[in-house]
């Protein structure tokens, strides 16, 4: 009889067929799951339990420990020494820090419970304590106690208990047949707590609540303590201590299998060199200025540790990351580059060709492509060794023309993953290098580069988008390769915000071809761009936080949401005061032609009257102007603007009531004639914001305002794929050159924030001169976010 296929082994242990077809899907899941039947011996098949257990074990356990797997299967789980879930578990993790060391056994015991008895004497006896201690909460949710929650509190009592018991030992309110003495004894104890079940029990919730609702003036909702998580978003990361699990396994097309980590040797050296400390590097490539996504790149590197690396291509660009680092608010330990490292990567690549894992290459691009295509090997991917260590000193001496030769290291051209299709590491390009000069004629690419610095600069966690996800392979086989110490590496969720583009390669196209004006265009989300707008680092920073460190790589970040944060913190820090964007004159007919009044105005909300420096000055006077879209010729309930013969209040000021409107030759509204009440026993509902001339005759401060809204129309632009710039928004910008502000605008510097009352919040832009400042709005005051919420 021929040895069993892989379905019926995996039926053979008990497991169900819908989890033995999807085990079969994974091929690392059916390789581990056969050799872990053919270790335990049970090929002929098990329990159901003992199965589960050992499909746990195929799926669950630590590479670096597989010296200690069979002993487990065939001495702990076969026997039923370890019967639970919870045990394998305890084994995984015990197990996988005493890796491939030798296992002290009876400690392996002891952490996992083995001959551990819990009797339901013991199990009633924890029940009862458990239950004394949430007697406020039973008393007061009665039936609807959360019967997990209890659950959780024994277990930990007695972890190594049977669940089942412990469920019917809490579960106050259903019925089991087994165990039936023991429930009528809760039972007894429950009814002598909360007595009989009652309508108000079986209620629904929500119309309890609407009840209660209707009989309380006040409702005090207790509100959960906030997560470890949530006070520290940094606590999901693992230790640098702990850095002995195997970072992954590499599946090669010949069957082999490198299982990559850390030897002991080597994590204490690394130790020894940083402290124990958390070292990270946040290196972005300078082809572009920095944006958003960046934003968040920042925050959990720098929020881990505080260290920085960056690339060099061009010098405008690495002054801007240098620049918009300190800004964002982070302090690098130290600026390193790739340069630095250009003797040491040379070095290693001569290795990695020594040990038979590079080689000189004379593909073209076309070629690489079709070859990868097809999963074929280079032609000279098998040249001599030594024939590759003199190409490659020919290619460094400048012998070799560009593009005629690389450096490619020899991973594995038929690999499931194509980013083990033999990468390449050095290209020949005979430009200066901005830090290097012209010493080099041969360059690193990111693919080798990347890995090795963060070896050498002794990073404990390499951050990245999840993009990056599927070269883990190949950033941990080249340190493998070369025997270098291995860092974690991360992956967390790109920042996706509706609205806009965050391809470099779309940002760069938008800035060359002038479809926006400049890698700090205020409708970019580049943060030089986001900070032109008037958007302040602690409200990004903000944002980041609250979007959080994830690995959901499918959420769209509502561009409301962006502008919810700005919101939030203008709102404590720009002062107010008035602008009139689009004026429409309006002539106090009752008032002094000559006279001039002096107002206070709130430059805070809450500010108090004596509080000189709160209150700013503003003139009234003759004539003064609103906006346009506050006045119409005909009034309606729903409209508290200024109509003919209605009154409105003038923010900070009078009520006035429109006695004329005075059109001109073609037709229309060229000034709008007014009273005003100096009593102010009017007491109309509208209230607007206004501007007078601060002398008669002399037109009010004039500033220039640009108004700037979403750059593309619909949320996800990049579904457009080559479309894409069709859905710019051609209403993204509006220059409005001759706006009106009150005086005391005229002071505005650089970096000063407003809320022009009614309108939104404004910045001023770098653009501005002492003959004519010019602001750019920043956000609304409307938020359709927390609408939205």
């Amino acid at each position: 009889m021929g040895e069993k296929q892989p379905l019926d082994l995996f039926l053979g242990i008990g497991l169900d067929k819908r989890t033995a077809e999807n085990a079969l899907v994974n091929g690392k899941v059916t390789a581990n799951l056969n050799a872990v039947i053919k270790e335990a011996g049970v090929v002929d098949g098990c329990s159901k339990n003992v199965g589960n257990l050992l499909y746990m074990v195929a799926t669950k356990y630590p590479a670096n420990a597989l010296v200690h797997r069979s002993f487990l299967v065939q001495e702990y789980i076969v026997t039923s020494k370890i019967k639970s879930s919870a045990q394998v578990e305890s084994a995984r993790s015990f197990l996988a820090n005493v890796g491939p060391e030798k296992c002290d056994w009876s400690a392996f015991e002891k952490a996992c419970g083995v001959g551990a008895e819990v009797s339901v004497e013991e199990i009633e006896a924890t029940v009862s304590v458990v239950i004394e201690e949430n007697m406020n909460a039973i008393l007061e949710q009665r039936y609807r106690i959360n019967v997990g929650n209890l659950c959780g509190q024994v277990r930990k009592w007695h972890p190594w208990s049977d669940a089942k018991i412990v469920k019917v030992e809490i579960n106050l309110f259903t019925s089991f047949s087994s165990l039936l003495k023991l429930r009528k004894t809760i039972d007894r104890r429950l009814k002598g707590i909360l007595g009989d079940r009652t309508a108000a029990d079986d209620e629904n919730p929500s119309k309890r609540r609407r009840r209660s609702l209707q009989k309380l003036s006040v409702v005090t909702v207790a509100v959960p303590p906030p997560s470890e998580e949530e006070l520290n978003p940094f606590s999901i990361f693992p230790k640098p201590e702990d850095n002995l699990k195997v970072h992954t396994e590499i599946f090669f097309s010949d069957g082999t299998i490198w299982r990559t980590h850390n030897t002991k040797d080597k994590l204490e050296n690394h130790l020894k060199v940083t402290g124990g400390k958390v070292f990270t590097r946040f290196p972005p490539e300078p082809n572009g200025y920095l944006h958003i996504g960046h934003a968040k790149a920042m925050f959990i590197d720098f929020g881990l540790a505080k260290d920085r690396d960056g690339c060099s291509e061009k010098q405008e660009y690495i002054d801007h990351i240098q620049e918009i680092v300190e800004w964002m608010g982070w302090k690098p330990f130290k600026v390193t580059y790739t340069s630095d490292y250009f003797q040491e990567l040379y070095d290693l690549a001569v290795e990695l060709i020594r040990n038979g894992y590079a080689y000189v290459d004379h593909q073209t691009p076309e070629e690489v492509k079709e070859y990868r295509e097809k999963m074929m090997n280079s032609p000279w991917r098998d040249r001599p060794i030594s024939e590759s260590l003199k190409l490659f000193d020919e290619m460094r001496r400048g012998l070799i023309d560009e593009g005629k030769a690389t450096l490619r290291m020899k991973q594995d051209m038929q690999s499931d993953n194509k980013n083990m299709y033999d990468l390449i590491a050095y290209r020949i390009k005979f430009a200066p290098h901005p830090h290097a000069g012209d010493k080099w004629c041969i360059y690193p690419s990111y693919d080798y580069a990347h890995c090795i610095v963060d070896s050498l600069e002794n990073i404990t966690h390499s951050l990245c988008t999840l993009e990056f996800e599927i070269r883990r392979a190949s950033y941990y086989w080249l340190l493998q390769a070369l025997n270098l110490y291995q860092p974690y590496v991360w992956e967390y969720s790109r920042l996706n915000v509706s609205n806009t583009v965050m391809s470099k390669r779309k940002l760069n196209r938008l800035v060359k071809e002038k479809w926006v004006d400049g890698w700090d265009d205020p409708r970019m989300l580049t943060l030089a761009g986001l900070r032109r707008r008037g958007v302040s680092s602690t409200a990004i920073n903000s944002f980041i936080r609250g979007v959080g460190i994830t690995r959901s790589d499918n959420s769209m970040i509502r561009y409301d949401r962006l502008e919810y944060h700005i919101r939030e913190e203008l709102n404590r820090t720009a002062s107010r005061t008035m602008v009139v964007l689009h004026p429409l004159k309006v002539v106090i007919e009752n008032f002094e032609s000559e006279s001039v009044i002096h107002l206070d105005a709130k430059a805070w909300p809450d500010a108090q009257a004596d509080d000189n420096s709160a209150i700013y000055k503003v003139p009234f006077s003759k004539t003064i102007y609103i906006e346009q879209s506050d006045f119409r010729t005909k009034d309606s309930k729903d409209y508290y603007g200024l109509a003919p013969g209605k009154s409105v209040l003038l923010r900070y000021a009078f009520p006035i009531k429109c006695t004329e409107v005075v059109y001109d030759d073609s037709g229309s509204i060229k000034e709008i004639r007014a009273e005003y009440d100096p009593s102010k026993k009017t007491k109309p509902k509208g209230v607007l914001h206004w501007v007078a001339q601060s002398s008669p005759g002399v037109d009010p401060l004039k500033i220039e305002v640009r108004l700037f809204e979403k750059l593309f129309m619909s949320e996800n632009p990049a579904e457009l794929e080559d479309n894409w710039l069709s859905d710019l928004n051609p209403h993204s910008k509006e220059i409005i050159p001759e706006a009106y502000a009150v005086p005391t605008l005229a002071t505005a510097a650089l970096g000063d924030r407003f809320q022009f009352e009614r309108l939104g919040y404004f910045a001023i832009d770098i653009d501005s001169t002492p003959e004519k400042l010019v602001f750019n709005r920043t956000v609304t005051l409307r938020d359709s976010y927390t609408k939205a919420k």
